[in-house]
C-alpha cells in the first residue's frame, strides 16, 4: 500500500523503521498471550512467565542492534530471543519441548541460548546473569571489538549481591555492558517499597562511577533513544550504562500466579498506558500508519503466531536416546 510521504521524527527513524518497531510489539504481544493460552489448554510443557505489558522494552533496547552484540535475557524475555534472530517456530516449539527447539527438548524454555545468535541463556537464580554479561564485555574488551552486552534484569535482582558485583566490575573495567532494568514493581509478589528504601534503581550506578537514568519503559521510542545512547558510549570505551525503565507486568509472576497481592485499581491504571496503543497513536498522529496498514499488521502477527502453533504441535517428541547426546565435559 502507498503511504504518504512525511518527514523524519527526531528520533531519526524512518517510517518503514517505525512500523517495523510497531509489528514486533504486536507480535511479542500476540505470542505471550498465545502461550498463555496455550499453558491453560496443558500444550505447553514448560513454565510460562509473559512480558505482557513490558514489550516496549524488548523493541527498544533490541532494534537495531548488531548480530555480534550480545544479550542475556530473563524469563519473560521470550521477545527479545525474537528480536535476535531466533524464529517464532523455533521458539514455540521450544516451549512445547520438541526436538525442533532450541535445545531439542532437553530443557526448560527459559534456560535456552543461541550463542550464533549473540543469546546467553538465562538461569533460574535471576541476577546471576549479570556477572556473566561483565564477563562477556571483558572479553570484547580484550579483542579490542566494539560489540555491546545488553543484560536484563528486574527490580527485584538489583537486591542480589551478584548485581552489585557486576557493576563494580562492569564500572572500574569500563566495560561494554548496557544494564537494563525491567522494573515491573514486583519481585514476584513482593511489591517495590517492601524491598528498597529508595525509589529508583537508576541511583545505585552512581555508586560504581557510571550513569544510570531512569525512564519510562512503556515508551518505545523513550527507550529506543536512551540505548542508543548507551551503545554509542559503550562501542568508544566510555564503559557501562544502568537504564531502569518503568513499566509492569500484567500478568502474575507466572501463568500459575493469580498475583491476588495487588489490586484491581492498579492493574487498570497501568493497563491504560499501554505501549502498543499508545505507540500506535503516535504513528497514526504522524500519519505513517492508518487504519488499513493496522489491520495487515495484525493478519500478519496472527498468521505467524498461527504458523508457529502448528509447526510446534506438529513437530516430533525428543528420542528418549537423545537424552545422553551432546553432553560436554
Amino acid at each position: 500500500m502507498t503511504m504518504p510521504p512525511i518527514k523524519r521524527t527526531k528520533f531519526k527513524l524512518q517510517p518503514e523503521q517505525l512500523l517495523v518497531m510497531s509489528y514486533w510489539l504486536k507480535l511479542i504481544r500476540g505470542f505471550d498471550e498465545r502461550l498463555s493460552t496455550l499453558v491453560k489448554q496443558g500444550r505447553v510443557r514448560s513454565g510460562v512467565y509473559t512480558g505482557i505489558g513490558q514489550e516496549a522494552i524488548i523493541v527498544g533496547t533490541c532494534y537495531g542492534l548488531r548480530k555480534d552484540d550480545f544479550i542475556c535475557p530473563l524469563h519473560r524475555d521470550l521477545g527479545a530471543f525474537l528480536m535476535k534472530g531466533v524464529t517464532p517456530r523455533q521458539m514455540m516449539a521450544q516451549m512445547f519441548a520438541k526436538a525442533t527447539g532450541l535445545s531439542k527438548g532437553r530443557d526448560s524454555a527459559l534456560h535456552s541460548g543461541v550463542n550464533e545468535l549473540g543469546i546467553f541463556g538465562n538461569t533460574s537464580m535471576l541476577g546471576a546473569n549479570l556477572p556473566v554479561a561483565a564477563g562477556l564485555g571483558l572479553t570484547f574488551k580484550m579483542e579490542k571489538v566494539d560489540h555491546v552486552v545488553i543484560a536484563y534484569f528486574g527490580e527485584g535482582a538489583s537486591n542480589t549481591g551478584d548485581f552489585h558485583e557486576a557493576l563494580n566490575f562492569a564500572g572500574v573495567q569500563r566495560l561494554p555492558v548496557v544494564f537494563v532494568c525491567e522494573n515491573n514493581q514486583y519481585a514476584y509478589s513482593v511489591p517495590l517499597e517492601k524491598s528498597m528504601a529508595i525509589d529508583d534503581v537508576a541511583d545505585r550506578a552512581e555508586g560504581y562511577g557510571f550513569d544510570g537514568v531512569a525512564i519510562n519503559g512503556n515508551d518505545v521510542l523513550a527507550v529506543y533513544q536512551t540505548t542508543r545512547g548507551a551503545l554509542a558510549r559503550a562501542r568508544s570505551g566510555e564503559g557501562p550504562t544502568l537504564i531502569e525503565c518503568k513499566t509492569y507486568r500484567w500478568h502474575g509472576h507466572s501463568e500459575h500466579d493469580k498475583a491476588f497481592y495487588r489490586t484491581d485499581e492498579e492493574l487498570a491504571m497501568w493497563k491504560s498506558r499501554d505501549p502498543i496503543p499508545t505507540f500506535t497513536t503516535y504513528l497514526k498522529g504522524l500519519r505513517v500508519l492508518t487504519d488499513e496498514h493496522e489491520r495487515q499488521l495484525e493478519a500478519k502477527v496472527r498468521e505467524t503466531i498461527d504458523d508457529a502453533a502448528d509447526y510446534a504441535a506438529s513437530s516430533p517428541d525428543p528420542s528418549p536416546a537423545d537424552a545422553v547426546t551432546d553432553l560436554y565435559a
